[in-house]
Formats: C-alpha cells, structure tokens, sequence
C-alpha cells in the first residue's frame, strides 16, 4: 500500500511566551555631569606650541591686511569727498582708542590678580619662616589693597587695634585673616552658590544639546571673574578667561573633576537620587562641580591661606545652593 505524497505536518514544541515582567532590567545610567566634565576637559587642554604660533601668526596677519585695507579705504575716501572720509578717519580713530583703553584694562587687571599672587606668596614665606616683620608688611599690604572697600572697614579697624597685642608672624597673620577675609569669604560662597544654582537649574530644565555646557561655561566664567573681583583682582576678560583655564587645568590635574557615589548621596540625600530623573541628577552633579571650580578659585584667588578660617566645604555650598530648588534633599543636609 502506497503511502499518499503531499505535504507532511509536524508539529514541535513551541517555548512558552516571555512575559514583559520576565525581561531584564534596563541599566540605570549614573548621573556624570557631563557638561562640567566637557567644560574642564575644554578649559584644560593645553594647545601645543605650533598651535599658539599658527593662531599668533594668523592673528598678526589678520590685523595687518585689516589696517591696510582700512587705511586705503580711509585714503580713498578723503580723495573722494572730504567730508566723508574725515568722519571716517575719525571712526577709525575712535576705534584704536576703544582698543587701546581695552588693552590697558586688560594689563591693570592682570597686574590686579599678580598683585593677589605676590601677597600670597609673601604670606607663605612669612609662615614658614615665622618672620614677625614679613608677617607686617604682608598686613600693611593687605589694609592697602582693601582700604577703599567698605565691607573690610570694621576688619581693618579691629585688626588695627589688636595688632600691637601680637609678637609672632602665625598670631598675627591669623589675626589679619579672621578679621579680613570673613566677610570677603561670605561673599564668595554666595556667588558660588548662585552660580551653582543656574548651572543645576538650566541642566535639569533645559533639554537642549549643548544647552547645559554653554550655561556651565558662561556661569563658571562669571564666577571665576566675581570671586577675583571679591578678593580685589577685578580680572577682565582675557583674564578671566585665564583665570577659568588655570583654575579647570589644577581641579584636572588633582583629579577633583570626578564625583563618586559619596558626594552623590551627600547632596541628593541617600537614595533620593536614583528615584528622580536623569536630568535632575545631571542638574545636581554639575552644580556640585562648578561648586569645586568656585572653591578652586578661591584658593587661587585668596591672598591669604586658609589657617583661621574653615575652608569651603563643596557639600555644603551646594546644599545651601540647591535649598528650595529640587524640594527638600539640600534642606535637609543644609540644615544638618
């Protein structure tokens, strides 16, 4: 008996069907701060010689057939119709003068902050050697630099009277920071709180790519550029920008750039963080983040070490920073 051709059947055990409950779990990605990263990453990279010299060269260049042709221009003009190019020559003058008063901002700031620079390390010498009349003349030139400002008049009255009461260079340096760097000091940690603020509030809120980085960049600048004006640098803009790339270059080099699980729980209040979104973590970090960049600047803006006073603590600048902005996680370790 012949068996019938045509297609067979057979059936296979089919595996049972996963359910969404049965699928594994998405990985949760830490927050990083990558916008703060990106910025330090950008203010410490350092250009190599041959980059500083093509972009010196390429500037000279530049200004040079600019002023030509803006001198022909000018000639042309006043061969043409008098009148028009005597209002002309007079733009052109004007121009060079702008530029001029600007390069002379730019020399007095930078000799502002060489200034902060030389006391500081006259302070440190007075220290180590424990010389009583270099500790003096770091004090006279500390009233000096700060007698025209109206928030050290009671430091600089108290440190006047006690200071014939001290005999040694520690005492009397102590002395001279208890009494003028406390209210400068407040003043700093306020701007860094603010600063951290803006940062954490446009990463959170704003979605936009490269959003965040720019706010981070233009808040660190403007931080950096205050503080220095707080201590009495008053640092312009190349200054700043100086100032913002020396700063980013030390916090790399140390390695202080990088946020552990510690600093996360600190000023998100334990686990509070990973129930929240990404953007509020990224929000958190890089507040925290440019929170190091202020107390950076501090120390390098500071003429006097810390030895009298505590140093700025990065949680608690950015507890009281981020208090009443994400709810309750910076009160509470504000208030703690």
């Amino acid at each position: 008996m012949t068996k019938p051709k045509g297609p067979v059947l057979i059936e296979m055990e089919r595996p049972a069907a996963e359910s969404p409950a049965e699928a594994p779990p998405v990985p949760e990605l830490q927050p990083e701060g990558r916008a703060m990263q990106t910025v330090a990453a950008l203010g410490a990279r350092r250009r190599s010689p041959l980059g500083r010299f093509f972009w010196t060269t390429a500037g000279a260049l530049f200004g040079f057939v600019l002023s030509i042709s803006a001198w022909r221009f000018v000639e042309t003009l006043l061969a043409q119709n008098p009148l028009l190019g005597g209002i002309a020559a007079a733009l052109v003058g004007l121009f060079l003068l702008a530029a001029v008063l600007i390069a002379l901002r730019e020399w007095a700031a930078y000799g502002r902050l060489a200034r902060l620079d030389r006391v500081h390390r006259a302070a440190l010498d007075a220290l180590a050697s424990g010389d009583l009349k270099q500790a003096n003349r770091v004090a006279d030139r500390l009233v000096a630099l700060y007698e025209a400002r109206e928030d050290t008049a009671w430091g600089r009255s108290r440190l006047a009277e006690r200071r014939g009461e001290v005999f040694d260079a520690d005492a009397l340096l102590t002395l001279a920071e208890a009494e003028l760097m406390a209210p400068l000091d407040r003043a700093a940690r306020a701007e860094i709180e603010a600063s951290s603020r803006q940062v954490a509030t446009v990463t959170a809120i704003v979605p936009l790519a490269l959003a965040d980085v720019a706010a981070a960049l233009i808040a660190n600048l403007r931080m950096v550029r205050r503080i220095a004006e707080i201590y009495g640098g008053r640092a312009g803009t190349i200054g700043s920008w100086r100032l913002l790339r020396a700063v980013l270059a030390h916090l790399v080099a140390t390695g202080a750039v990088a946020v552990g699980d510690d600093l996360i729980q600190s000023v998100a209040g334990g686990g509070l963080l990973s129930k929240l979104s990404r953007r509020f973590g990224e929000g958190v970090i890089n507040g925290a983040l440019t929170a190091r960049v202020g107390v950076a600047a501090i120390e390098v803006c500071r003429p006097l070490p810390f030895a009298a006073l505590p140093k700025p603590k990065v949680t608690n600048l950015v507890s009281r920073g981020l208090a009443g902005l994400f709810g309750g996680a910076g009160e509470a370790k504000g208030n703690s």
